[in-house]
């Protein structure tokens, strides 16, 4: 069964780069439903892309569970924010990386990942600081979460993490070397926690031009992609009411146009399986209060959609909602229709 992506043994990563002796299952591999154990296959390699969406990340341990009960596993995972933080441990033990993460969201509270309380961060702001909160609470869960690695040597599959480099404006793809840095930086959301510095590079979080790391994956050599958005990628925002939900529309309609014209352009190449995530809800970024919620129902809503789906060759099969979503979904169609034929 070799090339399959299914949960087996899985290729290992050096520095970024696949250990001695080791490959990546043979790319361009036929894709077929195989209706005997109703599993989906898909050609290798198979990039898991994870995007960012503070505690709404709780809903790709959802997604992933779902994957896993139709035996659809990645040979390699990209992140951004806090789809870098899941993504590490998706590396770290892919078989096992939807339990590893309800543990770490179990204990993930808004006191924990953002420290400190209103006297802090005034104090915080008087320094003349940039940031509200350390990252220390986040390097705690990446150490429980982890288990000890520090290097990205130390992972099972091939990982990539995005941030965004301040000097120049781009975004940084992150393959090797210290593992915790690199994703505290992916996880650097500008005012809220602090930049850091990796070579020589002051690095912020990469959802900022990356959000959905589509495009990172197919450089590490993916030949289809699933993607797990967990920022209600079926919905567009509600027209905003209040000067935060003012500015968290605009944020999120920026980065929601993004992921739809990249998953538009990779489906060109390869397929994109677009994972619908949880029904909308009234929850926030910063709300860590629905954690099991969102966990269930972006479970049960990647189930429903996973159920008979089928790969017809490249093309876009699931969309976000967006601007251009309606062109995009009936390009994607066509792309099918015509690999059908």
């Amino acid at each position: 069964m070799t090339g399959f992506t299914l949960l087996q043994t899985r290729v290992g990563c050096v520095n970024g780069q696949l250990g001695p002796g080791r490959a990546f299952p043979a790319a361009g591999r036929v894709s077929w439903h195989d209706a005997a154990v109703d599993r989906i296959l898909l050609p290798a390699p198979v990039g898991f892309v994870l995007g960012g969406g503070g505690s709404l990340g709780a809903m790709q341990v959802g997604m992933l569970r779902a994957l896993a009960d139709r035996g659809i596993a990645p040979d390699l995972v990209t992140g951004t924010s806090v789809g870098s933080v899941n993504g590490s441990l998706v590396a770290l033990d892919p078989e096992h990386a939807a339990d590893r993460l309800a543990v770490m969201w179990a204990g993930m509270t808004r006191a924990r990942v953002f420290p400190g309380g209103p006297l802090a961060q005034l104090r915080t702001l008087r320094r003349e600081r940039t940031y509200l909160f350390p990252n220390t609470g986040l390097v705690e869960v990446l150490a429980e979460g982890l288990g000890g690695a520090t290097d990205f040597a130390e992972l099972t599959l091939p990982f990539g993490t995005v941030a965004v480099d301040a000097v120049t404006g781009l975004p940084v793809l992150m393959t090797s070397g210290d593992l915790v840095p690199a994703i505290l930086a992916s996880a650097a959301i500008p005012g809220i926690y602090p930049p850091v510095r990796r070579e020589d590079k002051v690095l912020y979080d990469g959802g900022v031009l990356a959000n959905v790391p589509i495009r990172q994956a197919l450089a590490m050599g993916a030949k289809s992609l699933v993607v797990l958005d967990c920022t209600f990628p079926g919905h567009l925002p509600e027209v905003p009411g209040t000067l935060a939900e003012t500015l968290l529309f605009w944020a999120t309609l920026g980065m929601r146009n993004q992921a739809v014209l990249e998953a538009d352009l990779a489906a060109g190449a390869v397929p994109v399986v677009y994972l619908p995530g949880a029904p909308v809800q009234a929850v926030t970024p910063l709300d860590f209060g629905h954690t099991a919620e969102l966990i269930e129902s972006s479970y049960l809503a990647s189930r429903e959609f996973l159920t008979g789906l089928e790969i017809a060759g490249p093309g876009l099969y699931g969309a976000p909602a967006g601007p251009v979503a309606t062109s995009i979904s009936t390009s994607a169609a066509e792309r099918a229709e015509s690999n059908g034929s």
